[in-house]
């Protein structure tokens, strides 16, 4: 069992999908809290497989005042993200 001592947002994506969506209030909370926030990004793989990385300070600027969610490239935020710790 791992306990973690920040909150966590877990983002799943469907295999073959390019994209992961941040709500707004995701977004502004890593913001406001920024070494409070990570985000966990699970990458599934062939058969019942699955990889997680965390990303830290995913989130570079604040959505626009009526935005609700967001898309995010996976293979981006993938690129910047590490193994768990």
């Amino acid at each position: 069992m791992t306990i973690h001592t920040k909150p966590t947002e877990v983002e799943g994506r469907a295999a073959g999908a390019n994209t992961i969506t941040g709500t707004k209030n995701e977004i502004l909370y890593s913001l406001n809290k920024p070494d409070d926030f990570i985000l966990a990004l699970v990458e599934f793989l062939d058969g019942d497989t699955h990889r997680v990385h965390y990303l830290r300070r995913p989130f570079q600027r604040e959505p626009d005042f009526g935005v609700t969610s967001v898309n995010y490239d996976f293979a981006e935020l993938l690129a910047r993200a590490e193994a768990p710790r």
